[in-house]
Parts: C-alpha cells; sequence; structure tokens
C-alpha cells in the first residue's frame, strides 16, 4: 500500500479521497485574483490583490506587491467559509477571531473562490470523516493509556484512617490464610483416617461367615469366636489428627472472618463518608468550572464584538445586525466626542486671526457669467419665494426647537424609507449684518473655523467671483457610513424693490455634477438644497450719533433640504436634525459676532 492510502488502513479504500500523484486532492488548483477587502470603518472596501495557494490564503496590497512579502494570510486548515445571506458577490472567511470579509466581482467569480478554498481546506487535513480517521486512532489509545494512569495514581490518595484499615485487612488475610492451611490440613487427615477405617471394614467382610463377629445393639463393638470384643472404628479424638485442635481453629477462623467483616464494612462507611467529601469537592470544582467558563465566553463574544463591530454587518443599512437604539447610542456616543473634541480647540481657532479683503458688494448683486448661470438664478428665485413664507397655514411646519430667539420648524417628509424632512430655522442676532453673515457662511476661507462637521474640503472650480463648486466630505459617525457631498456655492445681493426694503443677502448651496468629483464606494453621496436669508435691520442713533453695531439686527433665515443618500433610522436622522441644527446656528453666529467685534460695519 502506499504512502498516500495507508492512513485509511482501518477502513475501506472507497473512502479515500481521490489524489493526485503529488498527494492533493484532484482538481485542486492555486488561485489568485483582485477581490474587495473589507479594511475597517474609515477606509471600507479596498481592492486587494488575493493569493491562493499551498492551504493558505494571503492578500497583498496589489499585484507588483507580492514580492514584497504579504499583508496577511490565513491557515485554512481550520478556516470556515461563509457565503453572505444578502449579498451574492461576498463572502466571509474566520479562523478563531480572525475574519476577512471579502467580495468579488460578481456570483459567479465568488463561487469559484469558495470551491477553491474548499477543496485547499479539505486538503490540509481537517474537516473531513477521513481525515479524523487518519489523526484519531493514537490520540484515543495515548488519552486512553493517560485517563488509566492518572485515574491509577489517584486512587492510592486515601486517608489516614483508612489506609490502617487496610492495613488491618492485611494482617487478616495472613492470619485467615495460615487458620485455611491448618484446616485444610485437618481435613485431609479425617480423609485419611475414613480411607482406612473403609479398607478395614472390607477385609473383614470378606472373613468366613461362620466366623463373621456377632453384633452388639450398641453396633460398637464385635464378638469373634474366642468370645472377645474389638472396636471396628477407632473414634477420632479432637486431637487424634496430627494434633490440631479442630473446635478451636473453627472458632478463631470465625473470629478472623468477623474481624474481616466489621473491617471491611468500617473500610465502607469510611470510603463512603470520602466519596460525600470528594463529591462536595468536585461540585465545587465544577461550579468554579461553570463560572469561569461562563466568563470566558463573556469574554470571548466581548472580544469578537470589539474587534468585528466595525466590520460591514454592523453598518447602516437595513439588514444592519445592529439595532435602531444601539444605532442611536452610538451617533449620539460619536456626536459628544465631537462636541468635547471642538470645545478644546475653539479658544485656538478664534486666537488664530484670519482675513481676507471683502469684495465691495456690488460685485454680488449680478449673476456672473458661466454653465451654471440659469440654475442659480432659478434657486434664487425659488429661495425668496418659498424661504421667507410664513411658517403657519397649510405648510405644516412643526415647531421642534425654540431657544430665545432662534426657532427651529420641520416639516417630516419620507420618500421610499429615506427621511427627507425639510428644515426651517429663523434667528436674530445683534451687532451684525446680512452682509458679513453671508459673506463668513460662503468663504471657505473661515470653513473650518466654524464647521466642525468637515474633515476635509476642496473648490473644485471657480465658476465667478460669487460662484464656486465645493466637494467636502464629513466627519464620520459611526455605524452611519461617511458623507460626502459636491455642491455649487453662490452669494447674491438682492436689490431692493423700494427704499423701505431692509438689505437682503443670501447664500445657496445645491448638489451638481463634476466630471473631477465623481461618487466613489467609500462615501455615500448626499444630496443638498441649502439657503441662508439674511435681513439687516437698522433703528436710528440718538441725535447725530453715527449709526453703531447696537444699531443693527440681522434677521436670518436658514432653510435646508437634505437627502442623506443612504439608509438609516428615521427616528436617529429626526434626533440628530433636532440636535444639531442649533447648535450650528449658534455656533457660526456667535463666529461672526466675534469675528466682526470692533470692526466697521460692512453693509
Amino acid at each position: 500500500m502506499s504512502d498516500n492510502q495507508s492512513w485509511n488502513s482501518s477502513g475501506s479504500e472507497e473512502d479515500a479521497e481521490p489524489r493526485d500523484e503529488s498527494g492533493h486532492l484532484v482538481g485542486m488548483v492555486d488561485l489568485s485574483g483582485v477581490l474587495s477587502k473589507w479594511t475597517n470603518y474609515i477606509h471600507g472596501w479596498q481592492d486587494r490583490w488575493v493569493v491562493l495557494k499551498n492551504n493558505t490564503l494571503s492578500y497583498y496590497k496589489s499585484q507588483d506587491e507580492t514580492e514584497y512579502g504579504c499583508r496577511g494570510s490565513l491557515c485554512l486548515s481550520k478556516a470556515v467559509i461563509t457565503p453572505h445571506e444578502f449579498d451574492e458577490c461576498r463572502l466571509d472567511i474566520s479562523v478563531n477571531d480572525s475574519v476577512w470579509y471579502l467580495r468579488a466581482q460578481d456570483p459567479e467569480h465568488r463561487h469559484q473562490w469558495i470551491d477553491s478554498v474548499e477543496l485547499h481546506r479539505a486538503d490540509s487535513g481537517y474537516g473531513s470523516e477521513s481525515s479524523l480517521r487518519r489523526h484519531g486512532s493514537m490520540l484515543s489509545l495515548t488519552s486512553a493509556t493517560s485517563g488509566f494512569s492518572a485515574t491509577s495514581t489517584s486512587s492510592f490518595k486515601k486517608g489516614h484512617s483508612l489506609r490502617e484499615k487496610l492495613a488491618e485487612m492485611e494482617t487478616f488475610r495472613d492470619i485467615l490464610c495460615r487458620q485455611v492451611d491448618t484446616l485444610q490440613k485437618y481435613f485431609d487427615g479425617c480423609s485419611d483416617a475414613v480411607s482406612r477405617d473403609e479398607l478395614q471394614r472390607d477385609k473383614i467382610v470378606e472373613d468366613d461367615e461362620d466366623d463373621f463377629p456377632n453384633t452388639r445393639t450398641d453396633g460398637e463393638f464385635l464378638h469373634n469366636n474366642h468370645g472377645s470384643k474389638e472396636k471396628l472404628f477407632q473414634t477420632v479424638s479432637p486431637k487424634g489428627i496430627n494434633g490440631i485442635d479442630f473446635k478451636g481453629e473453627a472458632i478463631t477462623f470465625k473470629a478472623t472472618t468477623a474481624g474481616i467483616l466489621a473491617t471491611l464494612s468500617h473500610c465502607i462507611d469510611l470510603m463512603v463518608k470520602r466519596e460525600d467529601s470528594w463529591q462536595k469537592g468536585v461540585d465545587k470544582e465544577m461550579e468554579k468550572r461553570r463560572r469561569i467558563e461562563d466568563g470566558y465566553k463573556s469574554a470571548l463574544n466581548e472580544l469578537k464584538k470589539k474587534s468585528h463591530f466595525g466590520g460591514p454587518d454592523y453598518e447602516e443599512g437595513p439588514n444592519s445586525l445592529i439595532n435602531e437604539d444601539e444605532f442611536f447610542d452610538a451617533v449620539e456616543a460619536a456626536l459628544d466626542r465631537q462636541d468635547k473634541i471642538e470645545e478644546q480647540s475653539h479658544t485656538e481657532k478664534i486666537r488664530i486671526q484670519r482675513s481676507s479683503p471683502v469684495p465691495p458688494g456690488d460685485m454680488y448683486s449680478s449673476i456672473g457669467t458661466h454653465r451654471f448661470s440659469n440654475k442659480v438664478e432659478e434657486m434664487v428665485q425659488n429661495h425668496m419665494t418659498y424661504s421667507l413664507q410664513d411658517v403657519g397655514g397649510d405648510a405644516n411646519w412643526q415647531l421642534v426647537v425654540e431657544e430665545g430667539e432662534m426657532k427651529v420648524y420641520r416639516r417630516e417628509v419620507e420618500e421610499n424609507g429615506i427621511v427627507l424632512d425639510p428644515l426651517k430655522a429663523t434667528h436674530s442676532v445683534k451687532g451684525v449684518t446680512g452682509h458679513e453673515v453671508c459673506h463668513y457662511f460662503w468663504d471657505t476661507t473661515y470653513r473650518n473655523d466654524w464647521e466642525t462637521t468637515i474633515e476635509n474640503f476642496n473648490v473644485v472650480e471657480t465658476l465667478s467671483a460669487n460662484a464656486t463648486i465645493v466637494y467636502q466630505t464629513h466627519k464620520r459617525v459611526w455605524p452611519a457610513s461617511q458623507r460626502d457631498v459636491l455642491y455649487l456655492s453662490a452669494m447674491r445681493k438682492l436689490l431692493a424693490n423700494n427704499e423701505n426694503d431692509p438689505d437682503t443677502w443670501l447664500v445657496c448651496n445645491f448638489s451638481v455634477d463634476h466630471d473631477d468629483a465623481q461618487p466613489s464606494s467609500r462615501c455615500v453621496r448626499a444630496k443638498i438644497n441649502i439657503g441662508m436669508i439674511c435681513q439687516t435691520l437698522v433703528s436710528p442713533p440718538e441725535g447725530d450719533k453715527e449709526i453703531s453695531r447696537d444699531n443693527i439686527l440681522c434677521k436670518i433665515t436658514y432653510v435646508a433640504n437634505v437627502n442623506p443618500g443612504g439608509w438609516a433610522p428615521a427616528s436617529v436622522l429626526r434626533a440628530v436634525a433636532k440636535r444639531e441644527y442649533p447648535k450650528f446656528l449658534k455656533r457660526f453666529t456667535s463666529y461672526v459676532q466675534e469675528k466682526t467685534a470692533g470692526k466697521p460695519i460692512l453693509f
């Protein structure tokens, strides 16, 4: 029998799995290619070069880096391959606590990878019934021998009282053996005496009947012809055979056996008590082991939860493993951490004074000439028509927050399960003009000073002096996916119809498409339509005094229509909006007041 078949000697030849000349399973091939691998909750899915070879799955950042060593590898001997329930392109491979989340480009490639990994795993010597037979026999023998040795050794660990009784049993055994030998000699002597009497009787019977003695009525003596009497059978005296006292030996034998029985009874009592004591100890140890196992399982679950909690199964979506309450708690905790970080850095931001020349107001009066001019004009007119409408009547605006001069309204709207609630906020800020508020809101130079939710941004294209296209990514609030936005931002000064109308400034931000900022798999692209309308109200100063900041008031109307672009619980989105929008308005207006304090008024 060949080496490849020697392991199956205990079973049938038909159970052996077909293997080639090199000893590998027939059909097993090495495989390599590009798979998307889940890296972490920040970078999400990334393409990696994955190699399946020699029962090992390895990955590299790209095919060009294979000569520099792999980024990670898994031994497939004990791997568990799980096709995803909902994603037809995804497969999860886990070994103990390590889990790789992989995605193929289509279901056919996923099926190919799964079949290849299964063949390599089976070839490694684990996971099949035949391989268990191959490795199991000697292990069973070793385990049995080890268990017997341990049991034999522990059986001698007795208490002091039990050892004394066992010593008594040894003494009784010696005595009993000697008594048995003595009694055996006595019985042998009796047997010899009976045999001699039978021979003598047979000899007398063979004599002539005339010479046969008469029998006395006592049956003990016979009289011969000479008139003398003979004793036919000699009575054995108590000490007539080898000088053995049978009665004394019998009494001693009885006492010895009684002592043995008493000692055995005592040993049984001791062993029963010892068994009870041992059972209590075993119960305590089993309870202690159960608590340790429960603690181990709990710690293992926590470890798995922590190591995998950022996996794709916990991402936002209708099939997320995280429930709505946990989703809300995680988002709230992340926002609280961001607030603390912002509080620590707020003082530093104020200390660093940024300044840029403020263009004259006339340049904002026109739309400018660019390919989005008509769209900007349409958005400006829509905001002036609908954003300044009263919140009463049939508009169905609900007041959700009221803090001093600031009021926030919401109208609940859902489309295909996605929350699209329009939000409207009104606020009055003293000491600043509408031009100043819109300037700091529109100019990207100051964006990072007051906007705490942005991770990074850049100006994709400058359309005109008062219109730019901006791409920005927002900080991720786990477990929600990271969002990015591409929008056109335009600032306009609206000409008054009559001299009594207040100066009105507007900034409108609305989503557009651009070839230099295409959507990516790393972020979910959100759509926005935001308008900030600022009106400057001036109260006449006393006497001949000049107008100061104490005489001006800016009335702000802020309207936001946001499509988050992904799935998240409606209650979470509404709660976050209710919490964050008032904070944003207060933070921004306070920033404008601090920036303009002591500076000339900009109308």
